[in-house]
């Protein structure tokens, strides 16, 4: 492999989709600091600003999903997809890549569609235990597929799929013996057990109105909760400040501490929280969200519960039995720590590394 690789890679519209991508080119710069990289986003999608924000260049296409109903936007679909197209081809032969990996999203349809007509090796990355639709057409062509989850050869073919698991954040890998510090930073009480609730970085919704609904009980169960609404909550909840063991953030820039301070977990089930968590392994309850694409955040709970590695609430169901597990995580130490060792045996730490030798592989052969 020539030490100055040079490599585009696609993916965006969420940040499950950008955060790995970005994490693979942190990993292939760290071997090959020669490499040259070109990310390709959707214009005007958050990929847009994250991109340059951790270093690497981007060029956007005028693509967007498919609506549920009709919108003009839909009816521009197959002019965006034909200029996607064009661009892609375009972008290819200027930048002449010696591989295109893709992350998922709109914008790597076009593009990863059009480097594997070109003949360039092309590699998926695919977070979710269910796969979107861009990861599920482009398959047949990838020449590697690395997934998170088993049975992925479900979705597809069983001689390029290979199980790697999630690109995780670094500061993740090493919570070990970091509880003090996370005590000291969130000025919590070392003597009390602390819930941590994350919705994302935008917030959860169902979410913040159900810790604001149960602070009465958290403070009956004597525990104190670290809870991240999202920016788009905060001056709704941030008043519950005011109250003794409850600490409301907008985000928490420090997950390593976060994590190490948690001894439970609450959280939404995107596949970049799920690929953190087993690595975390911290008793979990997972509430995943309904509103998103083919349902994945369920399925992947679905899939680490599968396994007796955590719990899992539906919205429907957080009314009914949301104390009732609570009060099992917080009470019983055999769960506790039978849920632990089962998420540990789920973990994937090295998925990034794994993801780059395969990448690597592509452009030797």
């Amino acid at each position: 492999m020539s030490t100055q690789p040079r490599i585009i890679v696609s993916g965006g519209g969420t940040g499950g989709h950008i955060y790995p991508a970005i994490a693979i080119a942190d990993e292939i710069k760290r071997r090959y600091p020669e490499a040259v990289f070109l990310f390709v986003g959707a214009k005007d999608r958050m990929e847009m600003q994250k991109v340059p924000q951790a270093g690497y260049e981007i060029e956007g296409l005028w693509i967007s999903g498919i609506q549920r109903k009709l919108t003009l936007s839909n009816l521009l679909f197959p002019v965006k997809l034909l200029s996607s197209l064009w661009k892609s081809r375009r972008i290819l032969k200027k930048f002449r890549p010696d591989v295109v990996i893709g992350t998922g999203g709109f914008a790597s349809g076009p593009l990863l569609k059009m480097a594997a007509v070109a003949g360039i090796p092309t590699l998926l990355q695919e977070q979710n235990s269910y796969p979107g639709i861009t990861n599920k057409w482009l398959a047949k062509q990838a020449n590697r597929i690395c997934v998170a989850y088993d049975g992925m050869d479900r979705f597809f073919p069983v001689q390029t799929t290979i199980k790697t698991g999630n690109p995780v954040r670094k500061d993740v890998l090493t919570i070990e013996g970091k509880r003090a510090q996370a005590i000291g930073k969130y000025k919590l009480d070392p003597h009390k057990k602390t819930i941590l609730v994350i919705g994302g970085s935008l917030g959860a919704r169902r979410i913040n109105q159900l810790i604001a609904d149960e602070l009465a009980y958290f403070k009956e169960k004597e525990v104190q909760v670290l809870w991240q609404c999202g920016k788009l909550y905060y001056e709704t909840y941030k008043h519950y400040n005011q109250q003794v063991a409850v600490q409301v953030h907008a985000f928490l820039d420090t997950m390593d501490l976060a994590y190490a301070a948690a001894d439970i977990i609450v959280s939404r089930a995107g596949a970049s929280s799920v690929s953190e968590l087993c690595i975390v392994a911290k008793p979990t309850l997972f509430i995943p969200s309904p509103n998103v694409a083919e349902d994945h955040q369920t399925k992947n709970a679905s899939a680490v519960v599968a396994n007796k590695a955590a719990r899992m609430l539906k919205e429907d169901e957080l009314k009914t039995r949301f104390q009732d597990t609570m009060t099992e995580l917080i009470d019983s130490e055999d769960v506790q720590a039978a849920l632990s060792v089962a998420m540990k045996a789920m973990a994937l730490p090295d998925a990034t590394k794994d993801i780059v030798n395969e990448i690597e592989t592509l452009i030797k052969a």
